[in-house]
């Protein structure tokens, strides 16, 4: 488990056939401030962030409930 802790991969096998992986777990995802993925993106196009708003709206159902709301 150190190991697999540390970053090592391990097939699993039986009888000589592979029968699983034992991976690492990725590591947890960072949030990234807006300001460094914009200066990160320098390619990227430009969004207006009313039209996805609109856009998002447009297809996703108003109507739908929310599952935490008791």
């Amino acid at each position: 488990m150190d190991a697999v802790e540390s970053g090592t991969s391990f097939i699993v096998t039986r009888d000589g056939h592979q029968i699983a992986a034992l991976v690492p777990l990725r590591k947890r995802r960072r949030f990234v401030p807006r300001v460094d993925f914009f200066f990160d993106s320098p390619g990227s196009p430009e969004i207006d962030l009313d039209e996805f708003r609109a856009d998002l709206d447009a297809v996703v159902a108003a109507d739908v409930l929310d599952p935490y709301e008791r």
